[in-house]
């Protein structure tokens, strides 16, 4: 048989054997068949009977022997090795203990039958004792041999053993050496090893291990103990010679000598013993020293990794993980501020897990008693199950896990994140999962988390809305942090306590069956109860969610009726439950007084409350004026002349059906009201709505959006080369009707597509549209172009802000919004805060070139707002600064507040909605209802955010009280704030250094337009805002009293101010020049530039939920929330017909002017 041929054979019985069958060419047992070989075909010639072949071969035989059984048993078994050692340790512990015993019955001097007799039966015992010892010893001995005798004899432990049991063994064959000496005290050692062997096998056992640190514990303790019963019992034996000292004695001269108190009042006499004592101190000089060098070695490691989070406290206590690459005193503070500020999670303890070694900052940080107390870290990997198990992570309440912002490749960050959580969920499936993703491309992988944060989703929709709606990312930032509204109330600027109180408004739930805002209001119509509850308790309903439906409606409209089981979503300083009820007229119910309408009667409402917890005031409108001639409110018509007509409706309990209108899914209602030219409509046709084609990543939210007919090439999508299909090189060339919005980004990520998708929505009306250029640093990939080209009007250009030649090209004298994304390379930096120092130097080279340019600027670190639009003489400024860190100090979690660009919402860092993944903890909603505000998610029936601009001609209406019941009755509408501007005049402005306005008549008179434009934020009552041109001629001569001194200048401070004059134009002047001479270089006109005016003497808050008796000002921008178009919008045909008219000529924003091109 050839070696293939026996190969063959064996694989087939391989086979055979395997699955219990015989094969097809296995007839009767016997092989049969042909088997290829290398030359031709083998035939066998013999038969094999499979039955015969077959061998059983028997596994581990060499356990079978008598002394593997014994190893086995004593030795290798934990359990049954657990149990001899234990045994050992107890029968060591009995020889201490017999040894005592016989000391203290003996005595030398006297000798009597009982204590003869009681000695006998110890000294037998004791025999007894160490015969057992000896034969355990000697088979020890015996199973541990492995072929040097030797080195098992001169084991200190065999030696120790055999002196201690040797003696006794020789007494029973020969009774004349039975008042030998033998010290049995030393076996304190070896039950001393006995239970370091015990506590080895019993971590075995129990396949758990206690920290080396108690081990350690142990040990020394142990040692001590040996030291002082081997010094006491043999001095107390070799004193027997001199001073007769007794064992207690002794015992006490050892413990004053090992403590180094050494009182001398007993002390060894006799050369023996003294000779034991150097011995003894020399042997503690020796060992002592090293084990607390161990035990502080072990302390000290057990400090970088933190300890254990014992399974005790976690059965007892409620706690959450907090799992992190690397750990930044921010990170942290921001943490433990937002999480503790709740009062209901006071009692939860932090356990942070971090695969790095503590830092020093935080390390600080947690030994402060406030966090030392509530506060674990941990040093391991969310990735190992040993690490999991000392956070306890299978009883914990949650689990945050957060990615690390700062690296240089964040996809890595995102790929590690997601394997802890990967980790997290297999370890311990039932605890709740709080993830903080970078890239949307990566969400798909941690669906199954209970709360998700893409950071780039919300970063790019918050900077969108910014363009349309301003200062969204202001309005969100104040909505997700936890705050009182008691910062800036000692400020003396009012617009800072006002802005202060505002911004403790929070977004709260109750149901409403359990409510005492909204529980009269069951069976109401949505906006009725918003408005009446807003009313009456200053509150303001925005969303509402059905018992039986999981999604969260924002402003479902008057279509929805009010039901006790569903769940009201509200903002409000703080939630009901906190909130204290004082009614002031129940004797008026009491009577039968009710009012059945708001304008029925001349009477005050049934029920004034005031609600006086945690800063929280509701204010009545006590005295509404009744319905007569005199007190009716009326608003002028469009062309500002002809009838008057009653200014606002009540709002109605039920919807009336006949005036709902249903919305065409297809047409633009304010396109189709509005008489427009034609060539607005022929611009407008070419748009279509409908979903995009294309998705960048997976796990997008599709939202109806305007579209083109057909998708544009890819090289027309280059705004600055030309191509075959038009020839356009910049932005004038196109010949846009509204101004630009340029976004400057490092890459075309796919973060960039949620920027585009809510300007691009369905519900904003098409003559609205701005375009949109993407200035990137790099190239785009096709994947990217693909799913922008079906999106009207967005173009991309190769550039950076720092060159301004790509700055001009891109058409920024046309931009109305500049948009500058933190850039991914600058995040890490080897000082972190200098991570940001690239892009504040550019954006205020850009604040210095383009005055009046609105930048949003994205910043890694939010203490680096303060730079932005920095004024390094500005006393305001500086006094902001103080502001900031009084704030601070206070423990404000929005100390960064009342800085100017943020307010103004120039700038904001997402670090700060790290606060939105900590508050769902708590309001497991707020992220649903972030969404929604921003248009990441789109549910049908929900409304959207938008704004409406105070015009003069809405002045009239006076109070957001007001504005509020005009929105309700009229379009449905609520508001939900105030994004308001005032007029300020720094002290050392930069501004001003652009324009003197003492110098030159054309910068006087276009200074006084502006003034003539912005001047009214200062009044506090309606003539100054009611009569502009007063306010202009009492400013000027405002301005030319000033410049009428008493005393003139003289010589020496005339030519310094016209030194300073000079200096302050000509720096504006060469600036001018720069920009102009670029322009002309690209041959582009310098006509827009030269229109540019320096807008920057203003400054701009937000007001959330402002008090119903807050007065309205010129040029406010409200914050609303829409109705879904899609589902049902009602409204009097009459009067919609002239909102939908005012909200595109008098409402909208700045953007929608032409730029002239």
């Amino acid at each position: 048989m050839t070696q293939v041929g026996q190969m063959s054979y064996c694989i087939i019985l391989y086979i055979s054997c395997t699955y219990r069958t015989v094969p097809q060419f296995l007839n009767g047992g016997k092989l049969s068949g042909r088997f290829p070989t290398s030359i031709g075909f083998w035939r066998p010639t013999t038969d094999f009977n499979l039955s015969q072949s077959l061998v059983q071969v028997e596994f581990y035989v060499n356990e079978n022997t008598f002394k593997e059984r014994l190893k086995l048993f004593f030795i290798k078994n934990q359990r049954s090795s657990l149990r001899i050692r234990l045994f050992n340790f107890a029968l060591k512990i009995l020889t201490c203990v017999l040894y005592i015993v016989r000391v203290s019955l003996d005595n030398p001097t006297e000798y009597n039958t009982d204590t003869g007799s009681s000695i006998f039966f110890s000294s037998l015992l004791q025999v007894t004792v160490a015969l057992i010892g000896f034969l355990e010893t000697m088979l020890i001995t015996y199973l541990s041999y492995k072929g040097n005798i030797w080195e098992q004899i001169f084991q200190i432990s065999f030696i120790l053993e055999m002196i201690n049991t040797v003696p006794f063994i020789i007494t029973i064959f020969w009774a004349r050496i039975r008042d030998i000496f033998v010290p049995v005290f030393l076996n304190c050692w070896l039950a001393k090893a006995a239970l370091e062997n015990m506590i080895n096998d019993f971590h075995r056992a129990i396949q758990r291990t206690h920290s080396a640190m108690f081990n350690q514990v142990v040990i020394l303790i142990c040692t001590l103990l040996c030291l002082v019963f081997t010094g006491a019992c043999g001095i107390q034996h070799l004193e027997r010679a001199g001073k007769h000292l007794s064992l207690f004695d002794s015992f006490y001269f050892c413990i004053v000598t090992f403590s180094t108190v050494g009182y001398g009042d007993v002390t060894p006499q006799i050369w023996p013993s003294q000779l034991l004592v150097v011995i003894l101190i020399c042997v503690a000089l020796v060992v002592l020293p090293l084990q607390f060098e161990e035990l502080a070695y072990l302390w000290m490691e057990s400090q970088k990794l933190g300890g254990n989070y014992s399974r005790h406290r976690a059965q007892t206590e409620k706690h959450v993980v907090l799992c992190v690459s690397s750990l930044k005193i921010d990170l942290l503070m921001d943490f433990l501020n937002e999480f503790y500020a709740h009062p209901r999670l006071q009692d939860y303890y932090v356990v942070i897990l971090c695969p790095t070694e503590i830092d020093i900052q935080v390390r600080r940080i947690l030994q402060i008693p406030l966090w030392s107390q509530r506060v674990i870290y941990l040093q391991g990997s969310a990735l190992k199950d040993q690490d999991l198990m000392r956070a306890k992570m299978d009883d914990a309440e949650a689990c945050f896990i957060l990615s690390s912002r700062n690296e240089a490749d964040r996809t890595a960050a995102d790929h590690q994140t997601i394997l802890r959580a990967w980790a997290a969920k297999d370890f311990a499936p039932n605890c709740p999962l709080y993830v903080q993703i970078l890239k949307p491309e990566n969400k798909f992988h941690v669906k199954f988390a209970d709360h998700v944060v893409c950071e780039e989703e919300f970063k790019y929709a918050m900077l969108a809305l910014n363009c349309v709606c301003p200062a969204t990312s202001t309005l969100v930032t104040l909505l997700v942090h936890t705050s009182r509204g008691q910062e800036g109330q000692t400020s003396p600027e009012q617009w800072q306590r006002t802005y202060g109180r505002c911004s403790g408004n929070e977004v709260y739930h109750i149901r409403l069956g359990d409510s005492k805002f909204f529980g009269e209001y069951d069976g109401k119509s949505f906006t009725y109860a918003s408005f009446h509850a807003h009313k009456k308790y200053g509150v303001c309903l925005i969303g509402v969610k059905r018992e039986d439906n999981k999604s969260i409606l924002l402003n479902p409209g008057p279509r929805h009726i009010m039901a006790a089981t569903d769940t009201c979503y509200y903002i409000n300083i703080t939630k009901e439950e906190n909130s204290a009820f004082i009614f002031k007229q129940e004797e008026n119910h009491a009577k039968g007084l009710t009012v059945s309408g708001l304008y029925d009667a001349p009477s005050r409402l049934p029920v004034h409350s005031i609600i006086a917890s945690m800063g929280t005031v509701a204010i009545d409108l006590q005295h509404p004026d009744p319905p007569g001639e005199s007190g009716k409110l009326t608003l002028p018509t469009e062309n500002g002349a002809g009838s008057r007509r009653p200014s606002i409706a009540p709002v109605l309990e039920i919807a009336d059906s006949s005036a709902i209108l249903p919305c065409d899914l297809l047409s633009d209602q304010s396109e189709d009201e509005t008489n427009q030219s034609d060539e607005e409509g022929s611009v407008g046709s070419e748009f279509v709505k409908g979903y995009p084609p294309n998705s960048p990543y997976i796990g997008s939210s599709p939202t109806l959006c305007h579209l083109l007919p057909q998708k544009a090439p890819p090289c027309c999508l280059c705004l600055n080369k030309g191509c075959k299909h038009n020839s356009f090189e910049d932005a004038k060339s196109y010949g846009f009707k509204n101004k630009l919005i340029i976004v400057s980004a490092e890459m075309a990520g796919n973060g960039l597509y949620n920027f585009i998708v809510p300007l691009r929505a369905y519900y904003r009306p098409r003559k609205e549209l701005n375009p949109i250029v993407l200035l990137l640093d790099n190239e785009p990939d096709n994947h990217f172009l693909e799913a922008i080209c079906c999106f009207p009007m967005v173009y991309f250009m190769v550039g950076t802000i720092d060159n301004l030649d790509n700055l001009l090209q891109c058409g920024i004298i046309y931009a109305d919004n500049l948009v500058v994304v933190d850039k991914e390379s600058t995040m890490s930096a080897e000082e972190d805060y200098m991570a940001d120092a690239k892009t504040i130097v550019n954006v205020q080279t850009m604040f210095r070139l383009f005055p009046s340019l609105s930048i949003i600027t994205e910043l890694t670190h939010p203490s680096n707002m303060r730079f932005m639009q920095f004024r390094a003489k500005d006393c305001y400024s500086l006094a902001l600064s103080k502001l900031e860190k009084i704030e601070r100090d206070k423990g404000s979690n929005l100390a960064f507040m009342f800085r100017l660009p943020f307010a103004a919402g120039r700038v904001f860092s997402i670090s700060m909605l790290d606060t939105l993944l900590y508050q769902s903890f708590v309001k497991d909603y707020m992220i649903a209802i972030i969404r929604l505000l921003l248009g990441l998610d789109t549910t049908p029936g929900s409304g959207y955010l938008c704004v409406m601009k105070i015009t003069e001609e809405d002045l009239w209406i006076r109070t957001y009280g007001r504005l509020f019941q005009k929105f309700c009755s009229s379009s449905a509408e609520i508001p939900i704030g105030i994004y308001r501007t005032e007029s300020h005049m720094f002290s050392t402005s930069e501004s001003q250094v652009s324009i003197n306005a003492e110098h030159g008549e054309e910068h006087r008179d276009r200074g006084e337009s502006w003034k003539e434009k912005t001047a009214h934020r200062n009044s506090t009552t309606s003539d100054q805002s009611e009569h502009p041109l007063l306010r202009k001629k009492s400013m000027q001569w405002a301005r030319r009293l000033s410049r009428k001194s008493t005393k003139p200048p003289s010589r020496a401070e005339r030519i310094s101010q016209q030194r300073l004059n000079l200096y302050r134009r000509s720096e504006r002047q060469e600036l001018s020049e720069l920009v102009k001479n670029r322009m002309k270089h690209l041959g582009l006109p310098v006509v827009g530039y030269d229109e540019m005016n320096d807008h920057q003497n203003t400054l701009s808050y937000v007001l959330i939920n402002p008090p119903p008796d807050t007065m309205l000002e010129l040029h406010d921008i409200v914050y609303i929330i829409r109705s879904d178009p899609l589902a049902h919008m009602p409204e009097d045909s009459q009067m919609g017909h002239s909102r939908n008219t005012k909200n595109q000529h008098d409402f909208g924003t700045e953007t929608k002017n032409e730029t002239h091109l």
